[in-house]
């Protein structure tokens, strides 16, 4: 049997275990329309998932004014909270962290919720026993500061390099770098292949199936 490469398994959650990046992008135009703005278009918007809610929110509605933020993030939750219990997971994504816990690794998740996002998330989809840490962008710096990976690789005790990153997004991939741990992209979430490619992954996946393929061949 080959030796384990890595203790420690790191997953982003919307676009990556859930699918929930259309979901996101409507509810931040639906906000904007709300407050009269300029409405973002899908690739402004899904660009941005991953990242703090402020973070997130600066950088899809740029003519928002900070007095409004408040606002905006009522109107954001309003309209993504009405949508959020219908989110399901990816197909395959339970059974693939199921095995992984099994198998011994430890499994966390590093995400732009926030810690009642996230715990809303965890309930809804079942899947927050399985996971033995976690770190929101409220507890936190936001991706792509590589505070979340490294408070959790101090948390477990590892290695960076026995630490492995999964995310959908070019905020995942660039967080794993400055923390100094390999990562995985998957482009079935909210970055575009090209994107993804070009910050070098360990290892770029289309699907949940090759996602499961992909690690127990390499992790």
């Amino acid at each position: 049997m080959a030796e384990r490469r890595f203790d420690l398994i790191v997953f982003d959650w919307d676009g990556t275990l859930m699918d929930s990046t259309a979901t996101i992008v409507a509810a931040i135009q639906a906000a904007c329309a709300d407050l009269g703005l300029p409405v973002p278009d899908r690739e402004q918007a899904s660009h941005v998932i991953g990242l703090g809610l402020n973070d997130a929110l600066h950088t899809a509605v740029p003519a928002l004014d900070p007095a409004d933020y408040p606002r905006m993030v009522e109107r954001y939750r309003h309209h993504y909270f009405a949508r959020d219990e219908a989110l399901v997971l990816f197909d395959g994504a339970r059974a693939l962290i199921e095995r992984l816990g099994g198998a011994g690794y430890g499994l966390a998740v590093a995400t732009g919720k926030s810690r009642a996002g996230l715990d809303r998330a965890f309930a809804v989809s079942g899947l927050g026993a399985l996971f033995h840490g976690s770190r929101t962008a409220d507890e936190t710096f936001s991706k792509p500061n590589p505070a979340m990976l490294l408070e959790l690789i101090d948390e477990f005790a590892v290695a960076p390099e026995r630490t492995l990153m999964i995310g959908d997004t070019t905020h995942d991939l660039l967080m794993a770098q400055n923390a100094g741990t390999p990562a995985v992209g998957v482009s079935y979430g909210a970055h575009p292949v090209d994107v993804l490619e070009a910050l070098a992954p360990l290892g770029l996946v289309h699907s949940m199936t090759e996602l499961d393929a992909w690690l127990t061949a390499n992790a």
